[in-house]
């Protein structure tokens, strides 16, 4: 295995309780058979099914968790609050997957602008079975194939050829994705979509961010999450990616754009009638989250060296 694929899965199992010797979670289950591994496959802590159970009786027998009715209220509605503030934005709304959550975004970013300009090698474009063009009627026109970041100049000549043709069209939303999974991980530069913001609010078209990783991008960049959040008048961020749900999502935008879609959310079959029992750890891993990113990093640097010295690694 290469160095940066390596570096690229290792996550945050590399700081996970078997490779810090600390339990994820003050007080889990004394089980000696439990947080034993040491998971490279994951974003996450990678728990199996007796480890998240055991942290979920935990967290319901340690803390006031309220249940929500239908993804409403409780620590979903909780759950909301602290990401919209953590990204900055006024809202935010639970989802069941970011599948879901990337097609409601640019659905309701759309609007009446039925073309869509995502990259070709975007989660939405290749791993979400035409969601958006079987039960929303957008079309999807992939960019960039091959690349991770689209350019002001390459968007600007689809709107404009978009908008030129005999029948007139609308592009009426882009939707990024960094870090690109696609791509090994790799970041779209913050200086190209800065430029690519002003542009399509100067244009007048919906930005999206497909940020399931977003909280991993501030190591390497320097940028903090609300000023990746900023950019973009929506963005969706895993809840089991990073902070070890069982599942779930979160999309945040102002408060106008998310008036209502939990009526979406219902119509599409994603108001679960007891979210809580896959979120309840979330809150445990968020505050923490980037701290420990950055020391598994260095963890996976330490253990690199460490078989590299002994002739069992090279690049």
């Amino acid at each position: 295995m290469d160095r940066r694929r390596f570096l690229t899965v290792s996550g945050l199992a590399a700081a996970s309780p078997a490779w810090s010797g600390s339990a994820p979670v003050a007080g889990a289950a004394p089980d000696p058979g439990l947080f034993k591994r040491v998971d490279f496959g994951t974003d996450g802590l990678g728990l199996d099914p007796r480890e998240y159970a055991a942290l979920l009786h935990e967290a319901a027998s340690g803390a006031d968790l309220q249940a929500d009715s239908y993804s409403n209220g409780g620590l979903i509605a909780q759950l909301e609050q602290k990401f919209a503030s953590l990204l900055g934005k006024q809202a935010a709304i639970f989802l069941p997957t970011g599948t879901l959550a990337n097609h409601l975004a640019i659905r309701k970013l759309a609007g009446e602008g039925r073309r869509v300009l995502v990259q070709a090698e975007s989660h939405l474009y290749n791993d979400s079975g035409d969601c958006a063009q079987a039960f929303s009627g957008m079309n999807l026109v992939p960019l960039g194939e091959g690349r991770a970041a689209l350019g002001v100049e390459e968007i600007r000549r689809w709107v404009e050829r978009t908008a030129g043709g005999r029948v007139q069209m609308k592009v009426g939303a882009i939707s990024i994705e960094t870090p690109v999974r696609r791509r090994d991980h790799e970041m779209v530069p913050f200086d190209e979509l800065q430029r690519l913001s002003v542009y399509a609010r100067d244009a007048g078209i919906g930005l999206h961010l497909d940020g399931a990783r977003l909280f991993n991008l501030p190591f390497h960049s320097g940028r903090t999450v609300r000023e990746y959040a900023g950019l973009f008048d929506s963005v969706y961020v895993s809840l089991w990616k990073h902070f070890n749900g069982a599942s779930g999502a979160i999309l945040a935008g102002d408060a106008g754009f998310i008036e209502g879609l939990l009526h979406e959310r219902r119509m599409f079959g994603g108001s679960l009638a007891h979210a809580w029992p896959q979120v309840a750890l979330v809150a445990n891993y968020v505050d923490g989250y980037e701290r420990e990113y950055a020391r598994a990093w260095g963890a996976a640097d330490q253990l690199i060296g460490l078989l590299r010295s002994q002739g069992l690694f090279q690049v």
